[in-house]
């Protein structure tokens, strides 16, 4: 007779077997599955909050190119559906569990129950109750599908039990088995129709001013050789989401930037000049795009895409091919007229080059407070050739999506789909993901707040990540905005989105980890020197200027 096996068992040993190296959760879930984790060398990573598991997760699952996984009790389960609004978002595949007391307690006002099942509609592509632990084989199974294919993106198993425990004690006659197809994502590559990619030369080939523009699902499936060589075949700018910036080095002659919202004036306005674009893995959202302004609208575009359900969702008319990004740009690459030395290359080039000339007085500049150009420069120039850059949402995504360039194929940047105060949680994750990367986070001191007290988290577990924090004592991004509301209206617009100066720096001292504040411009590159390199939790805590703007994209008329 077969052994019999816990249901704490099972799932232990059927995460270990779809290569699960870390779980992020808030006590008390799944406790005795916990104890078989560690039986079994998977790392348990106790967060201080389940928004703050949830990013991790993610962040772990967009280095480590498999699904992340996080847990809660039941009464943590509206947090947890929260954290997973930036993996949906962000196309990343994520697997959160939650318990549930039992089908008896519902709807009979029990202690801290809701229905979970709303909470996970907007945040999740696949939800599933395990009333039965006998359910536990098949949606396990079905969530790892849900979560790789397609557009990966997160999914939630209500488990029965307010910490998952009626599923934990049942029995289990046969242990779980791995499908290894399932365990990354993408999980399936499709290979392109050779009539679309026909039809795609035809029209790359009548276009004069080609763009190519990447976006995070290229990125995610290894486009990077594939874009590179679509590009230099055509002799074509390549311009990105935020998602998509370390498809193409910085150095490159090809590499426009961001464009769309978070961008800098000139990519914009090169972008709109093009008479064809070419989508690669990207969403086509209204970030990108400018609310679909940037190129006009009409402008005969190309979409390549893994998920058939994007292919046209926002170019109706555009030449759809259904392929993983990688391998649809390298077939174009093979199919398309070959160009060398064109004028609308020459000219993409020199608006960058013209506009990075200008801001160089900024770049150097020696002002005090500190102006975040300087910070921006100053970190681009420390980041080492194999780092992961994390970057928050809001003016943290403007200033280093414009600003920090990444030079070297090597470099990874990671940033958040909408959710302020990612960046800290979502490096925690990425750096367990790849221990011997350095990771970088890059946000605001809005921003840090939010999680800061995973500074113990990752004291505690050694998960060595530098955070640089941009600290001007305010939500910066708004200022502007909020002085125009105010005309020559009498009150106090700093109280709406003001704060009070923190040494950072020393709240990380407290906690265990290393902090460094800076005040002075000159003083930022010894303390990235210091830090990136050295192998512990470290805090930059740089006090900046919050007058500055960042870079403003340019808007047609």
């Amino acid at each position: 007779m077969a052994d019999i096996m816990t249901g704490a068992r099972f799932l232990a040993e059927a995460l270990k077997g779809q290569g699960t190296t870390h779980v992020f959760f808030v006590d008390a879930i799944l406790r005795r599955a916990l104890i078989e984790f560690e039986a079994l060398g998977i790392v348990r990573v106790l967060a201080h909050s389940e928004k703050a598991a949830a990013y991790m997760a993610d962040g772990h699952a967009r280095i480590g190119g498999r699904p992340g996984i996080c847990m809660a009790q039941s009464v943590g389960a509206a947090n947890l559906a929260a954290g997973l609004q930036d993996p949906f978002l962000a196309r990343s595949p994520v697997i959160a569990l939650t318990g549930r007391k039992p089908p008896v307690f519902q709807h009979r006002n029990a202690y801290q129950e809701i229905d979970h099942a709303p909470l996970f509609a907007a945040t999740t592509k696949f939800a599933a109750r395990v009333d039965d632990p006998a359910q536990l084989p098949v949606l396990l199974a079905q969530a790892f599908r849900e979560a790789t294919t397609g557009s990966p993106r997160p999914v939630h198993l209500d488990l029965a039990g307010l910490q998952g425990e009626i599923v934990e004690t049942a029995d289990f006659a046969r242990g779980p088995e791995a499908e290894p197809r399932f365990a990354v994502a993408p999980a399936f590559r499709p290979a392109p129709d050779a009539a679309a990619i026909e039809a795609a030369a035809r029209a790359i080939d009548r276009a004069e001013r080609p763009l190519i523009v990447c976006g995070w699902g290229a990125v995610q499936t290894g486009a990077h050789a594939a874009v590179r060589a679509l590009a230099e075949a055509l002799d074509a700018p390549v311009a990105t989401s935020l998602g998509g910036r370390s498809i193409l080095p910085a150095t490159h002659r090809l590499a426009l930037g961001v464009i769309g919202t978070y961008s800098a004036p000139y990519a914009n306005r090169v972008a709109h000049q093009s008479d064809l674009v070419i989508h690669v893995g990207s969403s086509v959202g209204d970030q990108v795009t400018l609310d679909w302004t940037i190129p006009p609208a009409g402008t005969p575009a190309i979409q390549i895409d893994i998920d058939p359900a994007e292919l046209g969702r926002n170019l109706p008319c555009a030449i759809a091919v259904l392929a993983d990004p990688g391998l649809g740009a390298s077939a174009l690459a093979g199919a398309v007229r070959q160009r060398r030395g064109t004028a609308w290359a020459s000219h993409a080039a020199a608006a960058r080059d013209a506009w990075r000339q200008s801001i160089q007085p900024l770049l150097s500049s020696a002002d005090a407070p500190i102006r975040p150009e300087r910070l921006c420069a100053e970190l681009a120039l420390a980041l080492p050739d194999n780092a992961i850059l994390v970057s928050d949402t809001g003016y943290s995504a403007v200033w280093s999506g414009t600003l920090i360039d990444l030079p070297s194929t090597g470099q990874t940047y990671l940033r958040a789909a909408g959710s302020l105060g990612w960046s800290f949680p979502a490096a925690l994750g990425a750096k367990c993901a790849a221990p011997d990367r350095p990771v970088v986070a890059f946000c605001g001191d809005g921003g840090f707040h939010y999680h800061l007290a995973e500074l113990e988290t990752a004291v505690r577990k050694g998960i060595a990540v530098t955070v640089v924090i941009n600290d001007n004592a305010a939500f910066a991004q708004g200022r502007a905005a909020i002085r125009r509301l105010y005309g020559n209206r009498p009150g106090d617009p700093d109280d709406i989105n003001a704060f009070s100066r923190v040494d950072f720096a020393a709240v990380a001292r407290a906690y265990g980890a290393d902090g460094i504040r800076v005040e002075r411009a000159e003083d930022i590159a010894p303390a990235l020197r210091a830090a990136i390199p050295a192998r512990r939790v470290t805090v930059i805590d740089v006090a900046t200027d919050p007058v500055p703007r960042a870079p403003e994209a340019w808007r047609p008329s």
